[in-house]
């Protein structure tokens, strides 16, 4: 019961094709390439989308935050 050899999956890339079909697999593909490429475009900001670089903040102008804890909580 190990891993399959290359005649299992020809054989199951074989009956994949004789029931979808190739052209509803290459649909398939594209529609994927499509879904994948506007996922990358919605991760961008809108600042790459127009070009300007994004204002970033030097490390030599960090802010430290003082606080105190008043009191632990338990989640």
């Amino acid at each position: 019961m190990g891993t399959f050899s290359i005649w299992h999956w020809l054989i199951v890339l074989l009956v994949v094709v004789l029931i979808f079909g190739t052209k509803k697999l290459r649909n398939l593909g594209s529609d994927l390439g499509g879904a994948v490429r506007g996922f990358k475009d919605g991760m961008k900001s809108e600042e790459d989308k127009t070009g300007q670089p994004k204002a970033e903040i030097p490390a030599s102008a960090g802010q430290t935050i003082e606080g105190e804890v008043k009191e632990k909580t338990r989640a």
